[in-house]
């Protein structure tokens, strides 16, 4: 009896093994359209799948949706993340974390900074260089006083009764990953392309998208003058840019300005000091090589590296 109880135990096992590498397949499929592969960190990851499946059950059940989440409040508001839906007028039709902006138009909300956030995602929504429209910006945490940084992300919804609405979600104290920076400056890059020297103004905007948290979005000549300083909007003093030095001594401008002969953008590493700790800390500089008034010119932004994947 026991001989033909483990034979059939076995095949048991392989059966629940098949059917669980189908639902893992299954599960990673509806994901192929999103290329989470640009992101280092799980939070950001995890985020992204959050609120795509959230979109996608206002895309099938409509506004009927609401009522699920709605009851279902508690699974959409965690001390990591929470949803929230608009219309595209900035009026809240729903929010997980702080219920009381239900109803209300928050077009004009701006943050500590100067930020309006609701216009800037409907601007993100519309970015073809910003896939998954990230916004980055300050907000309340749920029960507490003070404004804290905060990175989202969107999707826009047409739903079966024709409302068009936007799904969204953040992260307190994000993880800055590389792609912020690169969404940044690429779209400073076509700013610069599209308006030339009245770009310069718009991007030095404390307000704009291209300044959030440590990130700056900075330009220069070939020959290391700063059009928009990465420091301060105006700069005090000329200095050489190409000849600055990291912890190490290497001169990762110059070494990125080689690459970019060949190149229309790259990615260097240097180590700078931690203010916080005092250690060295690994930095990531994008430079994007673009055209000012008929002069090359580099777009930049530096952030600190991510840590190894999780």
């Amino acid at each position: 009896m026991n001989r033909l109880i483990r034979p059939y135990q076995i095949i048991a096992i392989r059966i629940c093994f098949i059917l669980l590498s189908i639902f893992v397949l299954s599960c990673e499929s509806r994901y192929e359209d999103l290329d989470l592969r640009v992101y280092q960190y799980r939070d950001t990851r995890d985020l992204v799948r959050f609120v795509y499946d959230s979109s996608l059950i206002l895309k099938k059940d409509g506004l009927k949706g609401l009522e699920y989440f709605r009851d279902n409040r508690k699974l959409y508001s965690t001390p990591e993340r929470y949803l929230y839906i608009y219309d595209m007028s900035g009026v809240n039709i729903y929010h997980a974390g702080m219920p009381d902006l239900e109803g209300r138009n928050l077009w004009d909300l701006t943050d500590k900074n100067g930020k309006k956030p609701v216009q800037m995602i409907i601007a993100a929504l519309a970015d073809k260089n910003n896939p998954h429209a990230w916004v980055h910006y300050s907000w309340w945490e749920p029960g507490k006083f003070y404004p804290v940084p905060k990175s989202s992300c969107h999707f826009k919804v047409t739903t079966p009764e024709g409302r068009v609405l936007f799904v969204g979600g953040g992260l307190n104290y994000p993880h800055e990953e590389n792609e912020f920076i690169r969404i940044a400056v690429d779209d400073a890059t076509q700013l610069i392309k599209e308006k030339g020297y009245s770009a310069l103004s718009e991007i030095t905007d404390p307000a704009s998208q291209y300044n959030f948290r440590d990130v700056k979005v900075f330009a220069f000549t070939p020959t290391g003058k700063l059009l928009i300083s990465p420091v301060m909007n105006d700069s005090l003093a000329e200095f050489k840019l190409l000849d600055c030095v990291d912890e190490m001594g290497h001169k990762p401008f110059e070494k990125a300005l080689t690459q970019l002969r060949n190149k229309d953008s790259v990615w260097e590493v240097f180590l700078a000091k931690n203010r916080y700790q005092r250690n060295l800390v690994k930095k990531s500089l994008y430079l994007r090589k673009t055209y000012l008034a008929g002069q090359e010119i580099y777009v930049g932004a530096i952030t600190d590296i991510p840590q190894p994947p999780g």
